[in-house]
């Protein structure tokens, strides 16, 4: 039952990051079971804990809605991001062990070549990688709570397809950014670290919703 579950969950919120349900749609259980290849009673408990998360919202004698986030919610959740992930970068300048910097390191490398390369950026494989790198950082912290603090907040931007919004010029800003604050960790220097995590998630804060701006006006 709990494999299903995770399937389950797994399966409907990568079809929300995807855009396969986009914000506002109605989702039922019966057409996510039909679409997983489930049956409905892990389907009904992966919607219960994306609703935990904020991903998914429940409207009496409606049924269940994927998210979407006002301007105003955005610009809360992007608050919270900087209070809260500023504060786990300072924090991992002082605990991160060696091998979560080598890691850090190759992830920020692995990106940076993503959008370095000819072609269009792989777009998918640089969310994946900026999802694992902003997560391990969390961790690298210490601290146990700010990880449960985060899970919802951090699930926003990912659903909001931030990366797809991107150019190629605020794309390689972004990856820039990435390579120095693991540049400030290596250097064990806290207060570097927060000034460059809260510049990162302020300049894709600006990045998003200017995006969404032209979009209304489209």
């Amino acid at each position: 039952m709990a494999a299903a579950v995770e399937k389950a969950y797994e399966t409907i919120r990568d079809g929300i990051v995807r855009g396969i349900y986009p914000q506002g749609s109605h989702i039922t259980a019966q057409s996510l079971a039909a679409a997983s290849g489930l049956s409905r009673t892990p389907v009904r408990e992966a919607m219960r804990r994306l609703h935990a998360e904020g991903l998914i919202r429940f409207i009496a004698n409606r049924g269940a809605f994927v998210s979407s986030w006002s301007e105003s919610e955005i610009h809360q959740i992007y608050e919270l991001r900087v209070l809260l992930e500023g504060f786990a970068a300072e924090a991992a300048a002082r605990h991160a062990t060696d091998e979560q910097l080598a890691e850090l390191r190759r992830l920020a490398n692995e990106m940076e070549s993503f959008v370095q390369s000819d072609g269009e950026p792989e777009i998918d494989a640089i969310a994946a990688r900026n999802n694992a790198f902003h997560k391990l950082i969390v961790q690298a912290s210490g601290n146990s709570r700010l990880q449960g603090l985060l899970s919802a907040i951090v699930e926003v931007p990912l659903v909001l397809s931030t990366f797809r919004r991107y150019d190629l010029r605020e794309m390689r800003r972004s990856m820039t950014q990435h390579a120095e604050l693991v540049t400030a960790l290596e250097a064990h220097d806290g207060e570097w670290a927060r000034s460059v995590m809260e510049s990162h998630i302020l300049s894709a804060r600006h990045t998003l919703l200017s995006r969404l701006a032209r979009a209304e006006k489209a």
